[in-house]
């Protein structure tokens, strides 16, 4: 009977599952030709123009505007309906991030067509084409998930599977797209420095995309050209951010919720103000020592090996700093007792994957610099600092996911805060009493008042000052016995409440620095401070080729691991 019961249950979950697979499938091979398209672009293949990448994924854009806008459309018709929503899903500071980046995407967009007019003379029209679509579709697609990010959907399960998953790999390969545009910029300006560094032996030859034209205007297309890179990272940030909460909403997709009440947790300042100030030093540090970087690297060998000292020997404080700071998280956690939340959670298993997954990018780099080290032959004075700073690059992000990935599967404590209670002493026949209740003295006065009774409070007080003249001198006695034991009882839940608030101050302020430490962490190389390609040992070790191939692979997903650290870490502080 059981068996027969359960049948009609499994049966009906393999269509979804199969639209899952099917979707999934679909996903992966439109991702994987305008990959291939991607590259082919990258190395010249014979054949294969920008045009043909910008038109494909001109394509792929309009045929995700289309599925937003019946979506979009559809919600609206049902919007009397009532319908599940994950309330983990979609954070409101998440759908602020993702705006602020759409914002200078859209000013990277404008670069773009201004770019076109200046060279429209010798470009396809598709590098024209191209920023105006991705402009609007950068408009709608925030729209949408400020709307519909938290959306479980129970309708068309199977369309809105392939429509949403669609979205997800547009947006990865857009990414994608973005990310080796910007590297290549980046591997021009290294291969034009080296040569101050000494390494004459490796030929530098530019791998240059620019239009074979003379501009209409010079000085507007300088600043077009140089911003369009500056604003990079933005537009890459903003697309990896997009495709992990889209793909949060295809994980959703028919999904079985349960439902009660989510506590809300607004970040506060309060009580971060040590974690705020040593932040905000770092942060400001950091942007001094990469302006300092980028004007004095490539200038002469002096210069650059001072540079590249610099940037080891503050990266190294930063990070020794970090490293301590999550140790003492870590043993805060061991000391308390508190259960984890092991409920089905897409968005916070994929937050816990994407740590793991883009702190290898990291460590790859890491380890090829210790390996670069150890082999070398010759080791310039400034290439020893690497050392300490690859190890330590490798402990701290394994100590940060650690603090990180329990934060956010740890349960949150359920205070009530608008219960607050101002403790009264007074002195009456030599013994002190309480003129305020207790927790459980106030639950029952609410459960008596329910009931329709008077709830008597303060026993042997206020109800004994009711019956003056009938009170009997042992029963007096014995209340005031019970009101000093409910006092030293009081005295030691508080005592255990100051303790836990003292706790949860120190991991909101750990929180607060590691935050601001990850901003400051991902601006060097995501605006071109970047001492993988400008120490050189690496490349002698390794080859000029390979390490370079190894750098471009890694290092997005080591710029990502940043901006996404930063991002769960001002989660935790809310949570906290």
């Amino acid at each position: 009977m059981e068996k027969a019961a359960g049948c009609p249950s499994v049966g009906s979950s393999y269509p979804q599952k199969n639209a899952e697979i099917l979707s999934s499938q679909y996903g992966i091979n439109l991702f994987l030709a305008g990959l291939l398209l991607t590259f082919a672009w990258a190395v010249h293949a014979v054949g294969i123009s920008k045009s043909h990448l910008l038109s494909y994924l001109i394509t792929l854009m309009l045929i995700q505007l289309l599925w937003m806008l019946w979506y979009l459309c559809r919600s609206c018709t049902q919007r009397r309906l009532i319908r599940d929503k994950d309330t983990h899903a979609g954070a409101r500071w998440l759908k602020c991030g993702i705006t602020l980046f759409a914002v200078i995407t859209l000013i990277l967009d404008s670069f773009k067509i201004g770019y076109y007019v200046d060279f429209s003379n010798c470009l396809s029209p598709t590098e024209g084409i191209f920023p105006v679509t991705h402009a609007v579709h950068t408009i709608l697609q925030v729209y949408f998930l400020w709307c519909h990010a938290k959306d479980i959907i129970q309708s068309f399960k199977t369309l809105e599977r392939f429509g949403v998953i669609h979205s997800v790999f547009t947006n990865l390969l857009l990414w994608t797209n973005g990310v080796l545009t910007e590297s290549k910029h980046q591997l021009n300006e290294h291969k034009e420095r080296l040569i101050t560094l000494g390494f004459g032996n490796i030929t530098i030859v530019l791998d240059d995309h620019a239009p074979q034209c003379n501009c209409t205007t010079t000085t507007l297309c300088s600043i077009f050209s140089q911003g369009i890179y500056y604003l990079y990272p933005f537009n890459i940030e903003y697309h990896i951010l997009a495709s992990t909460m889209l793909y949060v909403l295809w994980k959703n997709i028919g999904r079985k919720v349960e439902h009660h009440q989510q506590h809300k947790t607004p970040f506060k300042f309060h009580g971060i103000t040590v974690g705020m100030i040593f932040g905000l030093i770092v942060l400001t540090s950091t942007i001094a020592i990469v302006v300092v970087y980028l004007i004095q690297i490539g200038r002469s060998k002096i210069k650059s090996e001072l540079a590249l000292t610099m940037f080891y020997l503050h990266a190294i404080f930063v990070l020794a700093l970090m490293c301590t700071a999550g140790i003492v998280a870590l043993l805060i956690y061991r000391l308390e007792d508190r259960s984890l939340d092991n409920s089905k959670n897409p968005a916070r298993k994929l937050d816990a994957e994407l740590l793991v997954g883009t702190a290898a990018g990291s460590w790859l780099l890491s380890w090829g610099s210790i390996l670069a080290i150890i082999c070398a032959q010759a080791h310039p004075k400034y290439t020893w600092y690497n050392l300490p700073y690859s190890v330590l690059v490798i402990i701290e992000k394994y100590i940060q996911n650690l603090f990180i990935i329990e934060s956010i599967h740890r349960e949150q404590e359920k205070v009530n805060d608008d219960i607050k209670t101002l403790r009264i002493v007074t002195v009456s026949r030599g013994s002190t009493l309480s003129l305020t209740p207790s927790y459980k003295e106030i639950y029952n006065g609410r459960a008596a008042r329910d009931r329709g009774e008077v709830p008597c409070l303060l026993k042997g007080s206020i109800c004994g000052r009711e019956n003056d003249g009938g009170g009997d001198p042992r029963e007096e006695s014995s209340q005031d016995q019970s009101s000093v034991m409910r006092s030293a009882s009081d005295f030691s839940f508080y005592s255990r409440n100051s303790v836990t608030n003292n706790k949860r101050r120190i991991l909101k302020n750990i929180a607060a620095f590691l935050f601001l430490c990850n901003l400051s962490l991902w601006i060097p190389p995501a605006f071109g401070c970047r001492p993988e390609y400008d120490n050189g040992l690496e490349e002698i070790v390794f080859g000029f080729e390979p390490w370079i191939i190894v750098v471009n692979l890694a290092m997005p997903f080591s710029i990502f691991y940043r901006m996404h650290s930063a991002a769960s870490l001002f989660e935790v502080n809310c949570k906290t």
